[in-house]
């Protein structure tokens, strides 16, 4: 795990369960660190850095792609 960076970091456990779900769908190996920490104490996020989305460098354009649709999603009219 020493090749992974962090690419993103959530403050709640609940903020990653739809990126985790589109993670694994696309096979990209990733890692969330203090995830069980932080959501067994939610209000130590800070002291614990937050919840830390951990991917391979080969990765960094997909994964950015990834949070940039899920951060500006596409309204139909």
């Amino acid at each position: 795990m020493t090749e992974f960076i962090t690419i993103a970091i959530f403050n709640f456990a609940h903020e990653i369960n739809v990126l985790r779900t589109i993670l694994e769908h696309e096979g990209i190996p990733h890692l969330f660190q203090n995830e069980n920490l932080i959501a067994i104490d939610p209000l130590a996020s800070l002291a614990y850095g937050g919840i830390q989305l951990k991917i391979h460098p080969n990765d960094i354009k997909r994964v950015q792609q990834i949070l940039n649709d899920l951060n500006n999603p596409l309204t139909v009219v």
